[in-house]
């Protein structure tokens, strides 16, 4: 390997960051941390990034074009280089920042999966559940916010699987905006 190779871009690394930025912007909506309770925290900011994120990946991933896989890996690689940095940027030592992106895989990971069934299977009382547990920290029966955002979470699902692969190949994504159900306003 050449010291070319050192400085040379993967493929798909643009547009992953740009689809990654897609997904931090939806995930910063202000519907979010203020009708929905999402606690405006680092776990609570972690939690919506890393919905989207995963929402992201699995319609990357489905894409029948060879393709989709790299990009669903470049949009992951995006996510978790944001990670390294704003920690560092928080001030969390260099020997912990391993330890702590590693956390941070796992749990987004294990968050995937289970929002990633639910979605297959059309279950939003199951994908609900999971939000409960994974983004208000709670278990028991799902509360009407956790109900609104496994709605909001189905919605983005179905605009992604519905947007063309050459424009997320372009780094191009577009997330609905949160739905506010009139009972619910």
């Amino acid at each position: 390997m050449g010291l070319s190779a050192l400085f040379r871009r993967k493929p798909h690394e643009r547009a992953g960051f740009e689809l990654y930025g897609k997904a931090v912007a939806a995930a910063r909506d202000p519907w979010f941390f203020g009708p929905l309770g999402v606690p405006d925290s680092l776990d609570g900011r972690f939690d919506l990034v890393g919905l989207h994120v995963a929402l992201l990946i699995r319609r990357l991933r489905k894409d029948p074009d060879r393709r989709g896989a790299a990009l669903a890996q470049a949009v992951f690689d995006a996510m978790f280089a944001d990670m390294d940095i704003n920690l560092r940027e928080m001030g969390v030592s260099d020997l912990s920042v391993g330890k702590r992106v590693r956390a941070m895989w796992e749990a987004f990971h294990g968050r995937a999966q289970a929002y990633e069934a639910a979605i297959e299977a059309g279950d939003a009382a199951a994908l609900a559940a999971a939000l409960q547990r994974n983004v208000w920290r709670a278990e028991g029966d799902a509360t009407p916010e956790a109900r609104l955002l496994a709605g909001q979470a189905m919605r983005v699902a179905a605009a992604l699987a519905e947007q063309p692969f050459a424009a997320l190949l372009r780094g191009e994504a577009r997330f609905p905006v949160p739905e506010v159900p009139a009972d619910a306003a």
